[in-house]
């Protein structure tokens, strides 16, 4: 009998721009805690600068060098690795099939990835996305993020990242239909976890096996945030 494929992992962690709260700006640490989730698919937030040409605080050379993973290419310059600060990394030898850089509404310049990969499990889609800081505009996001997903074809898909929203049950109304939205714990503030601001909504075709929030000496001074990982089973 085949064994069935293990399950997949996926992780988002917002970085502050390689900054921790020491004030220090470390790539090396960032990779280190993002090197250790094990992950096979990482959203990461605010990778790029947001002000001139937008140049991305992680190498892309070190990140192959110190992980196990590769930058997935969604930038639009050389100097950036992600868009809108968003960027996603995936597994060595991971077949991204489609990759979409989708503009988010709002009074901030905000914008979302959607990736359609495959993988040993079957394909997959993946969205990785920083939302607004109000309700108002993530409410708005949240359905294009939706929309987008509908007007292609069905296959599982996550939605991960830094969701900015502190209530469990307000503000997610778009994906309560065709999603379970699972918070795996306080992932804000990282020197005093108080939020789940950190999410990931699955669609009804992937069971949660596990998740968690990854609280380490490393992790807890690396960023503001801390960085999240699920593990999903295709049902």
């Amino acid at each position: 009998m085949e064994k069935s494929p293990k399950p997949v992992r996926v992780a988002s962690y917002n970085i502050r721009k390689c900054v921790g709260l020491d004030r220090r700006r470390d790539p090396t640490r960032t990779l280190d805690v993002i090197g250790a989730l094990e992950a096979d698919i990482v959203a990461l937030q605010e990778v790029d600068r947001r002000l001139g040409a937008r140049p991305t605080t992680l190498d892309r050379l070190e990140i192959e060098r110190r992980t196990d993973l590769e930058p997935l290419e969604a930038a639009v310059s050389d100097v950036s690795l992600g868009w809108h600060g968003n960027a996603v990394l995936l597994r060595k030898g991971t077949v991204a099939t489609k990759v979409l850089r989708l503009d988010l509404p709002g009074l901030e310049p905000r914008g979302a990835i959607l990736a359609e990969l495959a993988l040993l499990n079957g394909p997959i889609r993946i969205v990785a996305a920083h939302l607004g800081l109000t309700r108002k505009m993530r409410r708005m996001q949240l359905a294009t993020i939706a929309e987008q997903i509908e007007q292609r074809q069905a296959m599982p898909t996550l939605i991960l990242g830094d969701f900015n929203e502190w209530s469990n049950d307000r503000g997610l109304e778009a994906l309560q239909t065709d999603y379970a939205v699972h918070a795996p714990g306080r992932s804000y503030h990282a020197a005093r976890p108080m939020a789940s601001l950190d999410r990931v909504a699955a669609s009804r075709s992937l069971e949660l096996m596990d998740a968690g929030v990854t609280e380490t000496r490393l992790s807890r001074q690396a960023s503001d945030h801390l960085p999240i990982w699920a593990d999903f089973r295709f049902a």
